[in-house]
């Protein structure tokens, strides 16, 4: 099994629809730290799981300097974040989404 990892910083905003008051309700940004896990028993004819600069291109490219309420259909919380993006990126099994040094939230597909 081959692995590759991608971390990307993306900055962008967004504010949460919650069924609680919070002052995540309010517009606010974050430099996201994003890690992106591939994993596949073959490589592609280049030699690669998933080319790093696709991978930049995609995420970075839909996600980077955008209010998020606006690319999303979804409630944009980190973790809905994290399933968007193992879900987009190809050969993708784990995202880790960090809001803050502090804050991760993380998606994995179960038997990938």
């Amino acid at each position: 099994m081959y692995y590759v990892c991608k971390r990307l910083e993306i900055s962008s905003a967004h504010s949460l629809m919650l069924s609680y008051q919070s002052k995540c309700e309010e517009l606010h940004g974050h430099n996201w730290i994003v890690k992106i896990y591939c994993k596949s028993e073959t490589l592609n004819a280049d030699g690669m799981v998933t080319d790093f600069t696709h991978i930049k291109k995609q995420i970075s490219g839909a996600l980077d300097h955008k209010n998020l309420n606006d690319v999303f259909d979804f409630n944009p919380t980190a973790e809905n974040i994290a399933k968007w993006i193992c879900d987009n990126v190809e050969n993708a099994y784990r995202v880790e989404v960090w809001e803050s040094e502090m804050n991760m939230a993380a998606y994995e597909v179960q038997g990938k």
